[in-house]
């Protein structure tokens, strides 16, 4: 239905993994494993600090919400296609590829957010510890994340809204797993001169405003360290960090890498890169956050143990 241009499309064709179905199987079953992971990894994690009250601080509850996150940006990115391909359609509606857009853009723009408020959160812990409690209420950590919510959801809300005023009679294959906005803007055959405009100015300032919040933290955060007097504690301060920096460099690089240029230069080399903050940032941030910090490791073994508890005696 895409091959003339009078007729207006109303489904999407998503390439997905192969254009050759035959080349699908061993991309489907790492996509599905690497899905698979992510739920269960980040689940863990929000089990975890939910059960244990030395976790219910600051730092933990945005980790937290940013493994919930993560869960969502996955399930909205990759499980159309994996149930596509088990049922043997490729297509998406219309209307289904806008709303997976319109949640694509919040969650994505909502980790951004939650790892400014993350490094915001050790700059309070590294550089003024003594004022860190009054600092960091929970009034303030809940504000922090309400705020950041509100504004993702009307930056993809405008980008939704310009994004259905274009007409799309040409192709409809978006060479993507999912809808992309930049795979999907590229098929339209109005004038997206507006959308380009709205994606370097809003979507910039988006993009920007968390990102600025996390070099000036750092900036911050590098400038006391270097005063420490120990090495002890440089290494202690830095420790607390390194998970951070690791995921922000991950998911900053992805995205530069896909975003920061016009949609009509968008090609399928972009769809490798945006596998690294739809698919790899989410996978790793468990393992990262749980293998390098020792309350956590603490709290992923009582979880487990009170799991073999309840099995046990579940079996008499």
């Amino acid at each position: 239905m895409g091959g003339a241009n009078q007729t207006r499309v109303t489904e999407f064709l998503l390439l997905g993994f192969s254009e050759q179905p035959g080349q699908e199987q061993v991309p489907f079953s790492l996509f599905l494993c690497a899905y698979l992971l992510i739920i269960a990894g980040n689940l863990l994690i929000i089990l975890a600090i939910g059960c244990d009250s030395r976790l219910h601080t600051p730092m933990y509850f945005f980790l937290a919400n940013l493994s919930w996150v993560d869960i969502c940006l996955s399930s909205v990115t990759m499980s159309k296609t994996l149930v596509g391909h088990i049922v043997g359609s490729k297509s998406i509606s219309y209307a289904e590829c806008m709303t997976q857009m319109y949640f694509f853009m919040t969650f994505g723009n909502m980790d951004g957010f939650l790892l400014s408020v993350m490094a915001y959160d050790r700059y309070t812990a590294i550089c003024c510890p003594l004022r860190y409690t009054m600092i960091m209420r929970p009034r303030l950590c809940v504000l922090l994340v309400a705020v950041s919510w509100v504004i993702t959801n009307l930056h993809s809300l405008l980008h939704t809204l310009l994004m259905v005023q274009l007409t799309f009679c040409s192709s409809n294959v978006v060479h993507h797993f999912f809808c992309d906005p930049y795979a999907v803007l590229k098929l339209s055959c109005s004038d997206t001169f507006v959308n380009d405009i709205v994606v370097f100015t809003v979507g910039g300032l988006i993009f920007l405003i968390p990102f600025s919040c996390i070099i000036i933290s750092y900036a911050y955060i590098l400038s006391n360290v270097l005063k420490l007097p120990t090495a002890r504690g440089l290494r202690k301060a830095l420790s607390t960090c390194g998970s951070h920096l690791t995921v922000v460099s991950l998911f900053y690089g992805a995205v530069l890498g896909v975003y920061m240029h016009p949609s009509s230069s968008y090609s399928v080399r972009d769809m490798v890169t945006a596998i690294t903050f739809t698919v790899l940032t989410p996978l790793v941030n468990p393992f990262i956050y749980s293998l390098r910090n020792r309350d956590m490791k603490e709290a992923l073994r009582k979880l487990i143990i009170i799991r073999r508890i309840v099995l046990s005696r579940s079996q008499y």
